[in-house]
């Protein structure tokens, strides 16, 4: 099959989660013997912070303004199965139009920020990356949220055809290796900074820092003020790079997955760090939401937390975190690889076809 993608970025992992879900997804692809081409547009935040320049597996062509693209869009599009457009593309409406208009090819959309898209739709924004005219008349539309989005995809985008397809991890990637020193931490947590994620993280990170100043806490992501509540025993890594997040999770005795609040309340929304930490053998804690045992089994293979006091008892149980560890790295290893996530989406483009 051949697949033309237009996404958000897949050349920069800098305050976004698409980077690592595209990586994975085209490279299982790419390995099974598809032809996929990524068109991203070439913005300077992202260039600044490119982690990825050549892809093995895939095509990535970076462009500089729409028109510029529009023609090869059109001519790689004829010799296309399927195309998808992402949620936050830049020019997800003008590619959506070409998209739409190339008759010989399946057209996708892929929502990979349902809840958000949801919310602002309901609070009566423009969601700049949605066509003005819905999602009705897509083949197929894809949301990495599950649940009762789904449902609500179709009923305020029009969307026909609903499926989720969720996050997955690369294990060729995502692996146990070696801890690092300056990475070394009771607790750490990789994030982008968000209000909406900061009660959270003040319950189930910030405080249980202050009540253990014994122990090491670390935190890896991008955009966090300068009146986040630092700690002496809290460490901050700015920019943490898709290839050092095996040697960070794997310097964890635990790690902490925290889940954006729109994206909570709407539920069946795992986010790709669950799958990456349990694949490199690390313990993960969680907030709660509906579906999360859809994943993983709480108890067994994840720590649910709703308070400081939750994570206080995990860290202090070393023997039940190995036991978390082993079982759900073999339940990301059975259920929720990328090449699982990419058969998927093969089996899901030949129901709509």
């Amino acid at each position: 099959m051949r697949l033309a993608i237009f996404g958000l970025t897949v050349s920069s992992s800098w305050g976004n989660g698409h980077a690592t879900i595209w990586r994975g997804l085209c490279g299982a692809l790419g390995r099974l013997g598809h032809k996929l081409t990524f068109f991203e547009k070439d913005v300077p935040y992202y260039a600044l912070h490119r982690d990825l320049y050549t892809a093995a597996n895939f095509d990535l062509v970076l462009y500089p303004e729409w028109p510029a693209l529009e023609e090869k869009a059109q001519r790689t599009l004829a010799e296309c199965d399927a195309a998808i457009v992402t949620s936050y593309c830049p020019d997800a409406r003008a590619a959506a139009d070409v998209v739409l208009g190339a008759k010989t090819c399946l057209s996708i959309f892929y929502d990979l920020d349902t809840p958000v898209t949801l919310e602002r739709l309901h609070a009566g924004e423009n969601v700049e990356y949605l066509p003005s005219y819905g999602l009705a008349d897509f083949d197929l539309v894809l949301s990495y949220t599950g649940g009762r989005a789904l449902d609500e995809l179709k009923t305020f985008l029009g969307a026909a055809r609903v499926a989720p397809l969720y996050g997955s991890v690369d294990p060729g990637v995502h692996k146990p290796v070696p801890s690092i020193s300056h990475y070394r931490a009771d607790l750490s947590y990789i994030g982008t900074y968000a209000q909406d994620r900061q009660a959270a993280l003040q319950e189930l990170f910030i405080k249980p820092a202050r009540e253990a100043p014994d122990k090491k806490f670390v935190i890896a992501g991008a955009q966090y003020p300068n009146d986040f509540p630092w700690r002496e025993n809290i460490w901050f890594v700015r920019h943490l790079p898709p290839a050092e997040h095996p040697a960070f999770y794997c310097s964890s005795k635990l790690t902490l997955s925290v889940t954006r609040a729109a994206m909570a309340e709407m539920g069946y929304c795992p986010s790709g760090r669950l799958f990456e930490a349990a694949a490199c053998g690390t313990p993960v804690v969680s907030d709660l939401w509906e579906g999360l045992d859809s994943f993983f089994e709480p108890g067994k293979e994840i720590v649910l937390a709703t308070r400081a006091n939750d994570v206080q008892e995990a860290l202090d149980d070393s023997p039940g975190l190995q036991r978390i560890a082993a079982t759900a790295r073999e339940r990301v290893l059975d259920e929720h690889t990328a090449q699982h996530r990419g058969r998927e989406l093969l089996s899901l483009l030949e129901a709509a076809a």
